[in-house]
């Protein structure tokens, strides 16, 4: 690939992002995202400092060249198992290293990782500083705008004052607070109201910084009016419960393509790419097409995309070709309408 052309779109794709999601930003996903959205950056699901240190690090990091511009998000908290880690990232060619530090789950927490450590800024400004000396790619932080009761402003100010002195330039903030009992992860992203006015008072405060906004945010029209104030906006469940609207849109208006892929110029990529997993990992079809299943939201013929890629992939002997079939389902509907 072409290092000028990375670059420049690596610095075009600080603007918007797609949001690290647990089970749903493999890399089949964001390679299916990259088809519709050549410009958005990618985000990898959280990866634990024990999964690299213990397990198939292949498996983990892997992912398409045509993913770049692409992050690695990091979860843990011992500065040394990160530095490792982050250097791995690195090495696989990763352009960005993220640290968790707004997951609330049950299971994060007893690993001492994720929202939980927003109580401990010097611990996590310990950890992105072993991380930035072991790498010379960006090392940014992600974080809701506090925990539990600690939800004041000067509690999220201190906890960025503090990473900041390590020469962090980027904070992905997520606009809520997060409960670290009594909810769960699903009712953490929903229940706690959103605050992007609390997101906004810190950029105001530290306009050094490059501060990103993430929560709710499910238009390319609310990306843009986030843009006016934040650097960055950073995009979850709607970039993938409505891919194609929600990416196209965001292509055209604030990347300026006017020629975005079709739906299925995008389906079709996605087959040789199916033929290719599994040749070359085994990869089962099902574990790509559970990504696409959205591609064809609100328009006729929805309900049989949807029905053909819940049930042809999971056929004995499933392969690339149950996409080809999805397809052909469209066009009898498109034949019947005309």
């Amino acid at each position: 690939m072409n290092t000028a052309n990375v670059t420049e779109t690596v610095e075009k794709s600080k603007t918007v992002s797609i949001a690290p999601m647990m089970d749903w930003t493999d890399r089949h996903f964001r390679y299916f995202a990259r088809m519709i959205s050549p410009n958005i950056r990618l985000y990898t699901e959280m990866v634990t400092t024990g999964a690299l240190l213990h397990g198939d690090r292949e498996r983990f990091l892997r992912f398409s060249e045509l993913e770049h511009p692409i992050a690695l998000q990091l979860g843990g908290s011992d500065p040394a198992d990160l530095a490792v880690c982050a250097k791995m990232g690195e090495d696989f060619g990763y352009d960005e290293i993220n640290l968790n530090c707004g997951c609330p789950s049950d299971r994060v927490q007893k690993g001492r990782f994720g929202a939980c450590l927003m109580a401990e800024p010097q611990l996590v400004a310990e950890c992105v500083a072993a991380m930035q000396n072991a790498v010379n790619i960006p090392v940014t932080v992600k974080c809701r705008i506090g925990i539990d009761n600690n939800d004041g402003e000067e509690f999220l100010n201190t906890f960025i004052e503090v990473i900041k002195q390590t020469g962090c330039k980027t904070f992905i903030i997520h606009a809520r607070k997060a409960w670290l009992s009594g909810l769960s992860p699903k009712e953490n992203r929903t229940k706690p109201p959103i605050n992007y006015a609390r997101v906004a008072k810190m950029k105001a405060r530290h306009p050094e910084l490059n501060i990103v906004i993430n929560g709710e945010i499910q238009s390319a029209e609310e990306a843009q009016q986030h843009l006016e104030v934040f650097d960055g906006v950073m995009i979850g469940r709607e970039a993938y419960q409505n891919p194609y609207l929600l990416l196209t849109e965001i292509e055209q208006t604030i990347f300026g393509n006017d020629n975005p892929r079709t739906r299925e110029d995008i389906a079709r990529a996605m087959i040789p790419y199916s033929k290719e997993q599994a040749e070359k990992y085994a990869t089962p079809v099902k574990s790509i097409t559970r990504h696409m299943i959205n591609l064809y939201q609100h328009i006729p013929g929805a309900r049989l995309w949807r029905q053909a890629l819940s049930t042809l992939p999971h056929q004995t002997g499933a392969d690339e070709t149950v996409i080809e079939k999805a397809l052909e389902s469209l066009e009898r509907v498109a034949k019947k309408a005309a």
